[in-house]
């Protein structure tokens, strides 16, 4: 089985790491930050917005299961592509939409991603299409958050069912048993 790497930023990593962990032929997402300047940054580091990383996902998934385009058209719908530096209320460059794309075919479907998405959006997309970047995996506690204690979060009990719901409503196909 072959296995490819997306890498997304879509605001909070624990709002979008719940969305990927249920899709069929994604074998593993980790939170991470990717981005900026200070080698092996910290959560707190991050979110004082002065490293410039950004809060991502590294989705490893299988191709031949689920496709990259699949996986950015789901970013598309379960985020808002249209605010810069900001998802609700997390405020702050570390909340910014991105696509870290690995590859040139990676980079040209991250395009024809946001002209799709376009379409069906009133204002301006302004999801930064950015340069591979070291990753940095976060802190252990930040893993699977939602998985073992968002539904104990009201934060994340706020964010994360509508994603969800999008998620079911448009990709019910997409999802594991």
């Amino acid at each position: 089985m072959a296995q490819d790497v997306a890498t997304l930023a879509g605001g909070c990593f624990w709002c979008t790491e719940a969305v990927y962990q249920s899709l069929a032929g994604v074998s593993a997402v980790e939170s991470g930050y990717i981005g900026g300047s200070m080698p092996n940054p910290t959560y707190e580091a991050v979110c004082s917005g002065a490293t410039g990383h950004a809060e991502a996902i590294r989705v490893t998934f299988d191709p031949q299961v689920i496709s990259y385009a699949d996986l950015l058209d789901i970013f598309f719908a379960t985020h808002d592509p249209t605010t810069l530096n900001r998802q609700g209320n997390d405020v702050g460059t570390q909340y910014r939409s991105a696509i870290f794309p690995h590859s040139p075919e990676q980079e040209a479907q991250a395009h024809a991603a946001i002209a799709r998405a376009q379409v069906d959006q009133p204002r301006p997309i302004v999801t930064a299409i950015e340069p591979d970047a070291p990753w940095y995996r976060a802190e252990d506690y930040h893993q699977k958050y939602w998985e073992r204690v968002g539904d104990r979060n009201p934060y994340c009990m706020a964010v994360i069912p509508p994603k969800l719901a999008k998620l079911r409503k448009g990709f019910a196909d997409r999802l594991t048993d």
